[in-house]
């Protein structure tokens, strides 16, 4: 398995895989979105030996609070693994690697909005923890906040808005 950036060729593919993944096109025409409209876009895809892209992770900019901070939080969304290869490690393959890439990126703190048995394994918490919450009306648990360097959320504290991309969603 195969963890890599992804290259304008695999576009359709990515498509399919969230598509399929999250049995709905919504999703999938968000990422079509981002890769247009969001600077860093940085998208990693998981390909088997024969090049089939099985596995699908995303990270664009967000803000927090007055957006003049110089901070630099990277929200994941979305993450998809083809059904017929969920359970085996490549999402978890996509986070770590898709977490050290952000680092490399110069982002201080990740978010996330997913399931709280999930991404706790990657160190990620209630984000309300570090002061953060919701542009959108969800459960404490599923929003979750990751220092990627230690002592990046110090001081933080605010609403937090997603590319405006995600209002299709």
């Amino acid at each position: 398995m195969l963890i890599r950036a992804e290259t304008p060729a695999d576009a359709p593919a990515i498509h399919r895989l969230n598509e399929l993944a999250f049995e709905q096109p919504a999703e999938a025409d968000l990422v079509d979105a981002l890769r247009l409209a969001a600077r860093p876009f940085l998208s990693l895809v998981a390909a088997e030996e024969e090049g089939e892209i099985v596995g699908h992770i995303c990270f664009t900019p967000v803000t927090v609070g007055d957006s003049q901070s110089s901070l630099s939080v990277a929200g994941l969304a979305p993450m998809a693994v083809l059904p017929g290869y969920q359970n085996q490690g490549i999402g978890s393959r996509l986070v770590e690697t898709g977490l050290d890439e952000c680092r490399r990126a110069g982002f201080t703190l990740a978010v996330v909005l997913g399931h709280p048995e999930y991404y706790p394994r990657f160190g990620f918490r209630p984000a309300s923890a570090f002061g953060l919450r919701s542009e959108y009306d969800v459960p404490d648990p599923v929003f979750m906040a990751l220092e990627l360097f230690p002592g990046a959320a110090e001081g933080v504290s605010g609403l937090v808005r997603y590319h405006e991309a995600f209002a299709g969603v």
